[in-house]
């Protein structure tokens, strides 16, 4: 039987490895991205619609997933328009371009469209965004919602995957600070969210997609945390627990490197994905343990 084929846009990332690693061997796959920085991805920026609609139509996929954007906060504070370039605009785009083909569409968006005024947000609340990079994402959410037949929007919490190499997120900045010889981490009490593994992710969003259960799902892993706790457990992970400090600090602490707004909850509930029987995700605990042993093992040994 042939296989199915995917057009994997923005796929260098954290995320893209595990979308990589999770569809190749089910489907055909074309991933590309601006950087080119694996073999099996070639050269495409999707801010540019002629290229991206050429690209995706030579290739006439089953199915379009758009999963790159800017999420530095700061940067797209300081930089709006190229954040709603490629954040939003280009999600247009992909949405005219998965229209034209008649074809499903992926798109990935946030925890961080909401105000965190809530303790806990389900699938049906509605998102207030604070910032730039917010808006941009919750605007980009709203147009897939309202112009694609069958879609599939995806929100992801705070998000761990890729390793060294593509971990610009929150654990490989403390394995940096560990591996750099710090022996105490200053760490935020005051921002509660849910880690989200993008092996996890991508599993899920597999399972949606074979099943055609098209629409918006909050995706995230399981147990409620805090960034002072999930440092807390990769510490007791490494067998650090002992030897590192761990300081609690307020967002005040770290405003001159991270002076974007932020809520100061992003937990989400995978309400929908359980209501349909179909939460694949795991309890953040197991997802991060699982994390640092696929990707960190050689990195630990300098530790």
């Amino acid at each position: 039987m042939k296989k199915k084929k995917i057009y994997v846009a923005g796929c260098g990332g954290m995320l893209g490895e595990a979308f990589y690693a999770q569809f190749k061997n089910d489907y055909e796959l074309k991933c590309t991205d601006k950087d080119v920085n694996e073999s099996w991805l070639s050269l495409l920026d999707f801010r540019d619609f002629a290229a991206y609609r050429k690209d995706v139509t030579d290739f006439a996929p089953d199915y379009l997933f758009h999963l790159g954007a800017y999420t530095d906060l700061e940067f797209c504070e300081q930089n709006s328009d190229e954040t709603y370039l490629t954040n939003t605009i280009s999600v247009e785009n992909a949405v005219y371009i998965a229209n034209s083909l008649d074809i499903p569409l992926l798109y990935i968006s946030t925890a961080g469209i909401f105000d965190g005024k809530k303790d806990l947000y389900d699938d049906w609340d509605i998102p207030n965004p604070l910032g730039v990079y917010a808006r941009s994402k919750y605007m980009a959410e709203r147009y897939v919602v309202e112009n694609v037949e069958k879609f599939l929007v995806c929100r992801a919490g705070w998000m761990m995957g890729g390793g060294p190499q593509k971990d610009k997120k929150f654990i490989q900045k403390l394995m940096k600070q560990l591996k750099e010889g710090k022996k105490e981490l200053f760490i935020v009490d005051d921002k509660d969210g849910t880690p989200t593994f993008t092996h996890d992710f991508a599993k899920n969003v597999k399972a949606l997609l074979e099943n055609e259960l098209w629409g918006l799902y909050n995706m995230v892993c399981g147990g409620q945390t805090s960034r002072f706790e999930v440092a807390g457990e990769l510490l007791e992970l490494l067998g650090l627990k002992e030897s590192i400090k761990i300081t609690p600090v307020t967002s005040e602490y770290f405003k001159d490197i991270y002076f974007a707004e932020r809520p100061p909850c992003e937990r989400l509930d995978n309400r929908k994905l359980r209501i349909r029987n179909l939460n694949l995700m795991q309890d953040w605990k197991a997802a991060l343990k699982e994390y640092i042993e696929m990707h960190y093992n050689d990195y630990l040994k300098v530790l």
